[in-house]
């Protein structure tokens, strides 16, 4: 096959794949995905700021990054005030995706599993919503008649894995192979019975997977303990999954592009920042009424008359001022808002950690991230240890230091490097693809159909 042989273009989404699992000396055996890359090309796919779910998807599959979608996490300030947040769901993507683009070229595409799709929009082909969908009772497809379909074919159709955040690791993971199983099963349904020249699905097993036993597969994780019974649970997982990959291969001809990406990776959590705990420490963030016991910023009484800066946790850490003006009762003027933004950038970076060398974080302004801002982001990102370290949002902690996530147990934090894996007919046949991000794979999916590239878009083709 030649790129002008091209007909159809399959995408494999993988979310949170790590690339250090399927390329390099510690790459498992994973015999239908090195057959892909030995074919066409391979390498690291740079995430979008911020590395994670949402807006990552969104953004490779529109061709625009979280700037300009509005999108800067899974929850977003919905207006100025201090409690109002948003879940950023299909109805807050206004740019055109991959296949809005196609349908109004006459082009069918199923997608399936993709974040931000629920609720689902009409387009040219089938679309079935992603793991935000609340439950399996609501409208989940489209067409509707396509629930009914899917259901009769698999039982329940699973969004994702219940529970992900637990201690029970036996029962987690039988519900991680369910669900890459159900996914995958559907996945060969529609691709089989359905009319299409783009299919892209997105399965989130690997998420679940490395949030819920990295520590029991990397010996460099602080909390691994060898012999343990899940210590080939990446292992066994990647094989299964590449055999799921290599079945849904199977029924594909020469005439069909193949790309396999992950939209972020993922790496060890060494620990945990208590952001607003070191907020209050250093005089930045006040309660009314103290806290004794580990609580929720949201579920704290603060003073707002003395607060001017306070942050939401995650895998990053999202800093606000609070801007007189601006916020309900802002403290901080207009004209020393950029003064206090870089006092907190540089303090937050020599951040020393519990060892007292430097923590190595990481301080971006949303305006140096991206093309354009719109929404209300964040006044700071903050990447501690350069996300190796997640941001604690609750207060009443001993130390800014914690050893446990607040929101559950989780082993693994993002990283910014997902994976590419590129068979197109190109004359690359196994050679390392070098420099790019999910940006560049929507004007490829483009590209290889033959239609044109939108000028909007913030990235070109993959040649």
């Amino acid at each position: 096959m030649s790129q002008s042989q091209v007909k159809r273009v399959l995408l494999i989404g993988l979310d949170c794949a790590a690339p250090q699992f399927v390329f390099g000396p510690g790459a498992f055996d994973l015999p239908n995905l090195h057959a892909l890359q030995r074919r066409g090309g391979w390498g690291l796919l740079t995430s979008c700021h911020p590395p994670i779910t949402v807006p990552a998807w969104a953004c490779m599959m529109s061709g625009k990054d979280p700037g300009t979608l509005g999108c800067y996490g899974f929850r977003n300030r919905a207006d100025y005030s201090y409690e109002a947040l948003a879940t950023h769901d299909a109805t807050h993507i206004v740019e055109p995706r991959v296949w809005d683009i196609l349908s109004r070229h006459g082009k069918k595409s199923v997608v399936l599993g993709m974040p931000q799709t629920y609720p689902p929009r009409p387009l040219e082909g089938c679309l079935v919503s992603d793991f935000l969908t609340p439950d399996a009772s609501c409208d989940y497809t489209y067409p509707k008649s396509l629930k009914q379909e899917i259901e009769a074919r698999v039982g329940e159709y699973l969004f994702d894995v219940k529970d992900f955040r637990t201690e029970e690791k036996a029962g987690l993971l039988k519900r991680i192979y369910a669900l890459t199983e159900n996914r995958f099963k559907v996945a060969r349904h529609l691709l089989q019975t359905k009319e299409w020249d783009f299919f892209a699905m997105v399965e989130m097993g690997p998420d679940r997977l490395h949030h819920g036993f990295w520590r029991f597969c990397d010996s460099k994780h602080p909390k691994y303990v060898a012999g343990n019974p899940f210590e080939h649970a990446f292992r066994d997982y990647y094989q299964f999954l590449d055999t799921q990959i290599g079945e849904l291969l199977s029924l594909v001809d020469e005439s069909t592009a193949v790309l396999v990406v992950s939209d972020h990776g993922a790496q060890a959590m060494r620990g945990g920042v208590c952001i607003n705990q070191w907020l209050m420490d250093h005089g930045y963030l006040k309660l009314k009424t103290p806290v004794h016991t580990p609580t929720p910023i949201e579920q704290c009484d603060i003073d707002w008359d003395s607060t001017r800066a306070w942050a939401a946790g995650g895998y990053y850490a999202r800093l606000m001022i609070n801007v007189k003006g601006r916020e309900a009762k802002g403290i901080v003027p207009l004209n020393e808002y950029e003064a206090l933004r870089t006092e907190l950038k540089d303090k937050l970076e020599i951040m020393a950690g519990p060892d007292g060398q430097p923590l190595g974080t990481r301080v971006c302004r949303p305006e140096d991230l991206y093309k354009s801002v719109k929404g209300i982001p964040p006044d700071l990102f903050v990447y501690f240890g350069d996300l190796a370290w997640r941001a604690i949002g609750t207060v009443a902690h001993d130390s800014v230091f914690s050893t446990e996530n607040d929101t559950g147990p989780d082993d693994a934090n993002h990283d910014y490097h997902g994976l590419l894996i590129m068979d197109d007919g190109g004359e690359r046949a196994g050679r390392l693809i070098r420099g790019k991000s999910i940006l560049n794979v929507a004007p490829t999916v483009l590209s290889l159909l033959n239609v044109p590239i939108p000028g909007d878009f913030q990235a070109g083709p993959i040649e």
